[in-house]
């Protein structure tokens, strides 16, 4: 991707035309040259920054395909379903897809004019990929959820590290750019090193959110607490908690007292998710409490609010979900509800996150023989993965079945993914001369045969995704008979039909393995485990913090250096002793020099300070107040280190 095949001016036409908007947000214009002039690219940006644009805009300028590699696959679908309305032609391929459906799409990027190719991150390293991604005309790689890359970072995947193989195959000419909302100066450099960045590379935006007000509030009463402050706040919100069934009773309680709420996890079928979320969207319900299953493809601008009912185990995951709120830029709130018990759980979570050796190994002999898997074979194959029948039929604890599941995965053994709702797809197999001659023979499926031409466009180049209730519909027959329709076509070699179906996949990224050659690394084991002890740590310090700017605290955490925000709740308490924030810090530095050599007493350093009596006071108590300073019984000060 040269700078001559990149006109910036081009490109602005091209934001304007189809996503409205007349200038780029910041960053995304310098992401966008950077591409062009053929550099690798780390494009760090905050939750709703705009991420898909700094590869969307500048591939559709271009000549060729630009490859996305995503591991959601729900935001892979939906983000094709929009490119293909906005009639820019777009793909994907990701592991419910048949062996079939994906020669065809592969085929289709060579020569077809396919602006797009997305594809789930275990696709990569697969023969039929391998094989042929090097014959299609690639403009751009995109890779999106970079952190994903790097196991410094909180959600590793070890397919993400199959990627820089793909600079083996297609020219080394064309640039990568990697994305991520959230990566420590650690992970940073690591997301370069193992996508082998030519040259280094970083372009972000500041993780300052300036018009949100962070605050903690240390509540045992969490649900008396909400109800209140709902009932004196206006505007819409999301409460995050961490489990389903507190999600219905926290709406529940709210909707009791008068709070118009509604509740959102990812076990309610995907018509109810999609209800509740628009509802919430159009500001029909004013507060949805969800899990984290919400957040996907969330771009309401007028979220007042974010409160955290449980805490989360990373300030990354917390920074991204408090993110969801002011996207309009206008004051906006990001709570935590935070008592010591929520310490004592977090901790006790860690037994449960991590277990035993030998039970991980446990859940995956399980897991093969549920699956029916031999010894020595099911490599790269797909499996539908049913999470509630495999642990009632084997006995198995969930939680620690999942996260055994995880501990699989980090090893590189399986890859499981979000639980995927795949349409039912047609093909035609016979070209359109040999189907009119099939019409005309066989009368009884002319009927038929016409009202799938009618419905849906593409289906002798592509699988198309049809709707049997909609046909049924249609053509006022009973959904039963358009199935009997669909697979009696489907055995006379017509057309291939796959029916739709919800389902949880598990690859197997390696064949199956013997008890004692399964390993699992303790040094690597440890290695998770200790990282995420440093991450719940930084979490809870951030919770029971009573004395640094919360914003400092999160921005010191990715890298950033900062001012105090004057807007949460530590600084708007300091705001209160009636100084500027230049006359505290210049009061404060000079407190903390005069306790590095001597320990006096409050007046003898009010005497020797050379600012006003009264304001020198309220410092100290504030520095006292807050445990930054103590005094011993002879009432003599020192800085608490």
């Amino acid at each position: 991707m040269g700078r001559s095949q990149i006109n910036i001016d081009e490109c602005r036409k091209i934001l304007t035309r189809y996503w409205g908007f007349t200038s780029f947000r910041p960053l995304q214009e310098e992401i966008i040259l950077s591409i062009a002039e053929g550099k690798d690219t780390l494009g760090l940006m905050p939750t709703g920054g705009g991420k898909s644009v700094t590869f969307q805009v500048p591939a559709i300028v271009s000549e060729g395909t630009c490859l996305v590699i995503t591991p959601l696959i729900a935001l892979m679908k939906e983000q094709v379903d929009r490119l293909n309305n906005m009639e820019i032609k777009s793909m994907a391929i990701h592991s419910a897809m048949s062996r079939e459906e994906i020669d065809i799409a592969l085929d289709n990027c060579i020569y077809g004019d396919y602006k797009f190719l997305y594809i789930s991150p275990e696709r990569i390293s697969t023969q039929i990929f391998q094989g042929r991604v090097g014959r299609i005309n690639l403009s751009l790689v995109a890779v999106d959820e970079a952190h994903c890359i790097s196991q410094w970072g909180y959600d590793f995947r070890p397919s993400y590290l199959k990627i820089a193989s793909l600079r083996n195959i297609i020219s080394r000419e064309i640039p990568f750019l990697a994305l991520t909302a959230t990566a420590t100066p650690l992970v940073i450099n690591d997301i370069m090193e193992k996508l082998e960045f030519r040259e280094k590379n970083v372009l972000r935006t500041s993780f300052a959110r300036k018009n949100i007000s962070f605050v903690v509030r240390h509540a045992e009463e969490k649900g008396t607490y909400l109800v209140s402050t709902l009932k004196k706040v206006g505007g819409s919100g999301i409460v995050y908690v961490r489990s389903r069934k507190k999600s219905k009773e926290i709406a529940t309680q709210l909707v009791e007292n008068g709070i118009d709420a509604d509740y959102y996890h990812a076990g309610l079928p995907d018509n109810v998710r999609d209800r509740k979320q628009a509802s919430w969207s159009t500001g029909e319900t004013r507060v949805i409490v969800a899990t984290n299953a919400f957040g996907m493809g969330i771009d309401k601008p007028d979220v007042r609010f974010v409160i955290h009912w449980d805490i989360p185990d990373s300030i990354e995951n917390y920074y991204q979900e408090s993110g969801r709120a002011g996207r309009d830029n206008k004051q906006s709130w990001a709570v935590l509800l935070y008592s010591p018990s929520d310490r004592n759980r977090l901790k006790d979570s860690l037994r449960q996150k991590f277990p035993p050796v030998e039970k991980i190994k446990d859940v995956y002999e399980a897991l093969c023989n549920y699956l029916q898997i031999p010894l020595g074979a099911g490599k790269d194959n797909v499996y539908d993965f049913n999470m509630a029948d495999f642990v009632s039929k084997f006995r198995l604890p969930v939680i620690e079945t999942f996260n055994s599941l995880g501990f699989l995965q980090r090893e590189g053994y399986v890859e499981f993914t979000e639980e995927i709702n795949n349409p039912s797809r047609v093909h035609f197999v016979v070209g359109r001369d040999d189907l009119y001659k099939f019409q005309v023979a066989n009368e009884s499926f002319d009927g038929f045969i016409k009202l799938l031409l009618r419905s849906y466009s593409g289906m002798f180049t592509d699988f198309v995704a049809i709707n049997e209730e909609s046909l049924a519909k249609k053509a006022a027959i009973t959904r039963e008979v358009v199935y009997q329709y669909l697979v009696k076509l489907s055995s006379m070699n017509i057309i291939r039909y796959i029916p739709g179906k919800k389902t949880a996949l598990v690859i197997f990224t390696e064949e199956r393995l013997e008890r004692k050659s399964l390993l699992i690394s303790p040094d690597n084991y440890l290695n998770v485990r200790e990282k995420y002890i440093v991450r719940l740590d930084r979490m809870i310090d951030y919770a029971e913090s009573n004395n640094r700017c919360r914003s400092v605290i999160l921005l010191d955490y990715f890298g950033e250096e900062s001012d105090r925000c004057g807007i949460c709740d530590v600084c708007r308490e300091r705001n209160e002793l009636d100084l500027s924030k230049y006359e505290f810090d210049l009061i404060l530095e000079e407190i903390k020099g005069v306790l590095s050599e001597k320990q006096p007493d409050a007046q003898e350093l009010v005497k020797l300070s050379s600012y006003s009596e009264e304001k020198v006071i309220k410092v100290i108590r504030w520095l006292l107040d807050h445990n930054k300073i103590v005094q011993d019984n002879d009432h003599r000060l020192s800085w608490k280190s």
